[in-house]
């Protein structure tokens, strides 16, 4: 017999055991309640720079910075932070430069990730809320660094656009990851600032939050962002060994000394620099004996 019954058997009657669950209902709604959904990226001190611990679910995070700065491993880190929980990602890759096999070494499960390319520049920003709106996804990643077509600059969001993109967030659910440039910020709710320290590292910047947490700021080596490159206490992304001696193997080397072997330069002028045979043996042969 459960703990309930017993008590009703003691002399309470059931009515007022359903009134007392009503009441404890009621007291459960009425109390503050304060939701943590969060995206961590996987690198702490990344998370640590904002007061909720990771990404904020629900809202728009701007991730400005320029080429080469870790703006889109960062994101891919988020991602492959959600297909860690099997949950569905999608990326609105707006220059056509994602690369699935750099994604896949930073753990992106491509079978989870929904990859869309639009045809003009303004469906990117549509795309990107509908995507947002389902609820369908952890995490949407809109790039915008550049356009459609090579060379082309970053496409700037109008304001109109921004709320858009803010609603369907909050909508949805989800991570809305906006992919920036210096030169064309978005309307995140959320700003990080990505830069590269001359081939030593990359810093993480927290520009804007409502939550706070705004000029924290976080000094990473390269090794924390990309460690299938074991570069070892954190090395220089860009170190190249410096090797004198030439590598090439010696059966490929030109041998100035080498004697010709009748067949002519690559062996392309047959006989021309072997000795011919006489032409009289030719014509003794062709001519009838008499």
């Amino acid at each position: 017999m459960s703990a309930a019954e017993q008590r009703v058997g003691a002399g309470q009657g059931t009515g007022s055991v359903v009134e007392q669950l009503r009441e404890r209902i009621r007291q459960l709604q009425a109390a503050p309640r304060r939701y943590l959904a969060v995206l961590r990226t996987g690198l702490s001190a990344v998370d640590a720079l904002l007061p909720t611990g990771g990404l904020p679910l629900g809202q728009v995070v701007e991730l400005c910075g320029e080429a080469a700065s870790g703006r889109t491993s960062l994101a891919l880190h988020a991602v492959a932070a959600a297909h860690q929980e099997a949950r569905l990602c999608a990326w609105v890759d707006g220059p056509r430069e994602l690369y699935s096999p750099s994604a896949a070494a930073l753990g992106v499960d491509l079978e989870r990730l929904l990859i869309v390319r639009p045809q003009a520049s303004e469906q990117r920003i549509w795309a990107a809320v509908q995507l947002a709106r389902s609820g369908a996804f952890a995490c949407v990643v809109l790039d915008l660094t550049r356009g459609m077509n090579p060379g082309g600059r970053a496409c700037r969001v109008a304001l109109a656009e921004a709320r858009k993109l803010a609603d369907a967030a909050a909508r949805g659910g989800g991570l809305l990851l906006l992919l920036t440039s210096p030169e064309s910020p978005a309307d995140g709710v959320v700003r990080l600032r990505t830069e590269a320290r001359d081939g030593d590292g990359w810093s993480v910047e927290v520009v804007r939050s409502r939550q706070g947490g705004t000029g924290a700021r976080a000094e990473l080596p390269w090794s924390a962002l990309y460690p299938a490159l074991g570069l070892e206490g954190g090395g220089r992304l860009l170190d190249v060994a410096e090797d004198t001696e030439d590598g090439t193997p010696d059966f490929l080397r030109d041998q100035s000394g080498a004697l010709r072997n009748g067949l002519g330069i690559l062996g392309q002028r047959p006989g021309r620099d072997a000795p011919m045979p006489p032409m009289r043996q030719g014509l003794d042969a062709a001519l009838p004996a008499h």
